[in-house]
């Protein structure tokens, strides 16, 4: 399942965030947009779970959670 994080702090890593996915399943891939002219990152990340338990579970615990001071905005990301 592909996940979307919103609201994510500017200084959010990449190990900070699979480390709060990791609780709920594995996680096959965690991309953090950044801004291609700075390469800062957007706020926004995509994360996949192994399996759509494992990510509903994720979706349910951890929005609305504080990380790194940003309250995350986290649902099942859109199909193109």
């Amino acid at each position: 399942m592909k996940i979307y994080v919103g609201n994510l702090n500017q200084e959010t890593t990449e190990p900070q965030l699979r480390e709060s996915f990791e609780k709920y399943g594995a996680v096959t891939s965690l991309d953090i947009i950044k801004d291609k002219e700075n390469n800062k990152p957007k706020g926004f990340a995509f994360v996949e779970m192994s399996s759509d338990d494992e990510g509903k579970k994720a979706i349910t615990g951890l929005h609305g959670q504080n990380l790194a001071g940003n309250m995350l905005k986290v649902s099942e990301a859109n199909r193109k």
